[in-house]
């Protein structure tokens, strides 16, 4: 049986990217392996979003030449949003690859890779799927095996934010129809998954395929809460629904009172800003003000109480100035942020940003992201202090690997219902990963929690019967898209 190594480098979207490989490799006869040594295919799936991807991408691959050298017969494949983005490209900067896939191509990879197994030249396929759009849908690994797992609901971006090279990598939107995201969800929860987070570049702006003239944001004002509203009623096994990354100006009144209503969906919400003055946001064709987005954010945490925050944050966009900076921090303790992804500007290929060109130092750019991570992390330390004492439940995810208390405890690690990373001990011959498990928080760590149990002996009596929910089958109701935002 040949075997496979994948290394993935960037966003969710990646990370989903690559489970759908495997399991496309794994239908052909792959099998997987953590050793390079013992691959007959290495597939690196990286993003573009960032220049330090790509570097990440191209130093992976001049360390595997020498194993390509050695071993003659073993294929290297460059797969994600920077093989859309280069093409032949990177075949120039490295011709020792075989397989350059983007994106929408990864169903012709097992026959790509026979026809460079026979001797073919090197392939390149980075055919956007405009005409028929397909989403690959997940397969369960089975009970007790994957507790979360993502779930496409559309590709692409048409948003156009002007320092980004999504809507090159990606191509524009195409969404799925609710009927096969329901359906897979559905499934995913009887193969014993407990989590399902929703994904797409504007996830929130999905709307049911072919649903007339109406513009995408009327039809998403009510569209997506509605395909949240039928997951919670078709699926009542799910325990939690995220998503992710939704795009502020499509956060509708009908979205925040979802929020409100349904108990599935946790309290946490990643809603990226990505600077906090209106000069920047404005360059960066974001369309709304900071004013906006703390309005918006002050909905959503008045209908749900208690509700987290984290973010994305740029520093050093072109033209950013002390006082924009300044804004932005101002931003993040006004909408007290728990956690935040914090990046320097950096110019990508076939974006609007390029003509502003990079006029901020890198040194600046450095200073602010580390007075940035400053800001951001005391409110993270705080939020996590402020939850010491306090009882949360928290749905278990894996045995923590090297993290041991004692030889007489195995320590586990889950997430609570906002998202906080959470550790605990656990009894040998309890195994309460895929539950949900009251515990009471006794410590905060830089970016976690600890944790104890509480009788989690007793709770154990109800783990196997809560491994796989029983659910009715679904009975399909029209998606209601009435009503305002």
């Amino acid at each position: 049986m040949k075997r496979y190594l994948i290394q993935t480098f960037g966003c969710q979207m990646n990370m989903h990217d690559s489970r759908r490989i495997e399991e496309v490799l794994g239908a052909h006869g792959y099998s997987a392996t953590d050793e390079a040594e013992l691959a007959d295919l290495i597939l690196v799936n990286t993003c573009s979003v960032r220049e330090k991807a790509e570097h990440k991408l191209m130093s992976l691959l001049g360390t595997l030449r020498p194993l390509k050298d050695a071993r003659p017969g073993v294929l290297l494949a460059v797969a994600g949003c920077v093989a859309q983005q280069e093409g032949e490209r990177l075949l120039r900067k490295a011709p020792y690859v075989d397989v350059v896939i983007g994106p929408d191509n990864i169903p012709e990879l097992p026959s790509l890779v026979r026809a460079a197994e026979g001797g073919a030249p090197p392939a390149v396929r980075t055919v956007f799927d405009m005409d028929t759009p397909s989403f690959l849908h997940a397969t369960p690994r089975g009970l007790g095996r994957e507790v979360t797992a993502f779930v496409t609901v559309m590709k692409g971006c048409d948003e156009r934010c002007t320092y980004c090279v999504v809507p090159h990598t990606r191509g524009p939107e195409r969404y799925r129809a609710a009927g096969d995201i329901v359906d897979e969800v559905a499934r995913l929860v009887d193969g014993g998954v407990r989590e399902v987070t929703l994904l797409g570049q504007t996830v929130n702006s999905w709307y049911e395929p072919g649903e007339g003239q109406r513009s995408r944001l009327e039809a998403s004002r009510s569209a997506f809460p509605a395909l949240l509203r039928r997951i919670a009623r078709e699926v009542p096994g799910l325990a939690r629904l995220r998503y992710t990354s939704p795009h502020p100006r499509h956060l509708t009144d009908a979205l925040v009172a979802a929020h409100a209503e349904l108990d599935v969906l946790p309290r946490h919400v990643h809603l990226p800003a990505q600077s906090g003055s209106d000069a920047v946001l404005r360059r960066m064709s974001r369309r709304y003000t900071a004013t906006e987005y703390l309005d918006r954010v002050g909905r959503l945490r008045g209908a749900c109480p208690g509700l987290t925050l984290s973010t994305d944050l740029i520093v050093g966009f072109p033209g950013e100035t002390d006082a924009d900076f300044e804004a932005t921090l101002a931003l993040v303790r006004s909408a007290g942020f728990v956690s935040a992804f914090c990046f320097m500007y950096s110019p990508r290929p076939n974006t609007p940003a390029l003509v502003f060109g990079d006029d901020v130092p890198d040194e600046v750019k450095q200073a602010r992201l580390a007075r940035l991570f400053e800001v951001t992390e005391a409110q993270q330390a705080a939020h996590l202090a402020s939850l010491v004492g306090s009882e949360q439940e928290v749905l278990v995810e894996r045995r923590s690997a090297g993290r041991d208390a004692s030889p007489a405890h195995a320590r586990f690690t889950g997430r609570s219902g906002r998202h906080e990373l959470v550790h605990f001990d656990a009894a040998p011959g309890l195994d309460p990963i895929g539950q949900l498990v009251r515990v009471t928080i006794t410590e905060a760590y830089g970016h976690s929690l600890g944790a104890q149990a509480r009788d989690l002996e007793g709770q154990a009596a109800g783990f196997v019967a809560r491994s796989a929910p029983a659910r009715p089958r679904p009975v399909r109701l029209p998606v209601v898209t009435g009503g305002s935002a």
